[in-house]
């Protein structure tokens, strides 16, 4: 299949079956797995972030991330890592170094980003299950986009170490793409939980995510959100559909379901701010690269779009940083309350959004020096939830006229994996999409 995804750009066939001869324990125990290009460091293996600089040099890790121990512990062998957009900072996966990843439903549309290449093998049936992560959608945009489960837990639920605490004050989360709901539950059990120095430490989950698979849901409170959110945002109609579909399906599961949502949602400064602080951490990643190389790094090293969000980075003072860190702050507190307001009575259980505010794009369309504004128009409704380190799932719930998928987000309070998931489960069932195959599929 690879050929005609440019999924998988480092595969590690030879290794994998060397690997699977050996006695191997754990809940996936033999089982493929491929990883992103992005965070998830095997120790001596490619890791290029995207990037031609690192691929130019034959860069290899230095140490195994926490998440990949984990992913050992629990039996997975990882057969390849796959494609992603350069520092994972876009929503679309066509780096320069390795070219675009390509959506198994239409190779001429994009996967999504900057998991796109994992959700591309997914979809495609090469594996049944990817690690993907999560700054500003890049969980559950290419779920979306290849049809797919796409779970992004809530801030600090799987470590980043050794390398990292935190990145983008939090919002950057690890995780995983499936076809079911009882996959991701059951990889979410693997790899979630504290690791020594985790400067984000989220409460235990109270039993296993696998058992809420198929537990009652009972009675929740739902809010539905369609339409432009941000100024200048899409308002498409299949993204409508999406929603309202969803909306009748939930009622006729016997929930309360409502047009509403978080007030706070509507701050026409969250993009800025949310930018601020990408940015800032741009910045900070293309320096540490140069730092560690002696080198200056110029647009024949990194990509230009990336290279400019530096230069913007470096020019931002501390004042203005911790501005928007603050802003971001008070903001949260904010959207959070319509979960959790100060009369729990009032407090709705799930937020329902569009994934993304539109079909999966063709392959080109968010990519160039001047796509950041058709990517606003497309990204509304995602970055919210990173900042505020919410949960949130994307799901399968709606193909479009041309037949794309386009998944339909459910956000949960403040650390409700459980409760997603419960949900989720109820409405794989009511709405079944396992039946459903790409063009191209193994």
């Amino acid at each position: 299949m690879n050929p005609q995804l440019n999924a998988v750009i480092h595969p590690r066939f030879e290794r994998a079956r060397d690997e699977a001869k050996k006695s191997r324990s754990g809940a996936f125990a033999g089982v493929p797995i491929v990883v992103k290009d992005l965070n998830c460091q095997i120790k001596g293996e490619p890791y290029h972030l995207g990037t031609r600089f690192l691929k130019n040099r034959k860069f290899v890790a230095t140490e195994d991330s926490y998440l990949y121990e984990r992913l050992c512990r629990a039996g997975f062998i990882t057969i390849g890592r796959t494609n992603v957009p350069e520092f994972g900072s876009t929503i679309t996966t066509e780096p320069l170094a390795y070219g675009p990843a390509r959506n198994p439903w239409n190779t001429e549309h994009s996967t999504g980003g900057s998991s796109g290449g994992s959700a591309a093998t997914v979809a495609a049936g090469c594996v049944a299950v990817a690690h993907a992560n999560d700054g500003g959608g890049s969980i559950r945009i290419p779920a979306s986009e290849c049809g797919l489960v796409g779970l992004k837990p809530s801030k600090g639920r799987v470590s980043l170490g050794p390398a990292l605490g935190e990145s983008w004050i939090g919002g950057v989360v690890e995780g995983c793409v499936t076809r079911s709901v009882r996959d991701t539950a059951a990889v979410m059990d693997a790899i979630g939980g504290y690791e020594p120095g985790d400067p984000n430490t989220p409460p235990p989950p109270v039993r296993s995510y696998a058992s809420e698979v198929g537990a009652p849901v009972g009675k929740l409170r739902i809010g539905l959100l369609s339409g432009a959110l941000l100024p200048g945002g899409l308002d498409h109609a299949e993204a409508r559909a999406s929603v309202t579909a969803t909306g009748k399906l939930l009622e006729s599961l016997g929930h309360h379901v409502e047009v509403t949502h978080p007030v706070a949602l509507n701050d026409a400064d969250f993009g800025d701010m949310f930018l601020a602080i990408v940015i800032a951490h741009i910045a900070n990643d293309v320096a540490a690269l140069e730092k560690q190389f002696g080198v200056s790094l110029s647009t024949d090293d990194i990509e230009p779009g990336n290279h400019l969000m530096a230069q913007f980075g470096n020019v931002t003072n501390v004042v203005a940083y911790l501005t928007a860190v603050g802003w971001m702050h008070a903001w949260t507190r904010k959207v959070v309350s319509w979960w959790l307001p100060r009369d729990s009575s009032q407090g709705f259980d799930v937020l329902v959004t569009p994934t993304l505010a539109g079909p999966p794009p063709k392959i080109g369309a968010l990519s160039g020096d001047d796509s950041t504004d058709r990517i606003r128009e497309i990204m509304q409704y995602t970055a919210q939830f990173n900042m505020t380190g919410q949960p949130a799932i994307s799901l399968p719930l709606h193909m479009t006229a041309d037949g794309l998928p386009m998944g339909v987000q459910f956000v949960g309070a403040p650390y409700r994996e459980d409760l997603l998931l419960r949900l989720a489960a109820q409405l794989e069932t009511a709405a079944p999409w396992s039946q459903r195959r790409p063009a191209v599929h193994a």
